[in-house]
């Protein structure tokens, strides 16, 4: 939890070879040339392709103290699997994103 006055924590998840981890640093490189503060974490498995893939993403006006989100303010989930894993976390009011051609329900926040 950081104590900017600007701080939007994002999660990209998805599996491996969506393009999670270059999503989520282009995000990162964006803000970073827009003079903010950036952390960036990506996870993946071993697979190349196919494999869990996600990245957190903190961007504010003032020092980070963390780079984990627990709670994020947007939600970019590519696949199910993701969007259950991580949809509950989401802050109320939150941005969720999804990928639709691959969930087949409408989420439940």
């Amino acid at each position: 939890m950081t104590t900017n006055e600007f701080c939007e924590e994002v999660i990209i998840a998805g599996f491996g070879g969506q393009g999670i981890i270059l999503a989520g640093r282009l995000l990162a490189q964006t803000a970073m040339k827009r003079g903010l503060e950036v952390t960036y974490m990506p996870s993946y498995g071993a697979e190349v392709r196919g494999g869990t893939a996600n990245c957190m993403v903190v961007i504010a006006d003032s020092p980070i103290a963390s780079p984990l989100v627990s709670r994020p303010d947007c939600l970019i989930a590519m696949n199910k699997a993701s969007l259950n894993k991580f949809a509950p976390r989401l802050k109320a009011g939150g941005l969720l994103v999804f990928n639709s051609s691959l969930i087949d329900e409408e989420p439940r926040l």
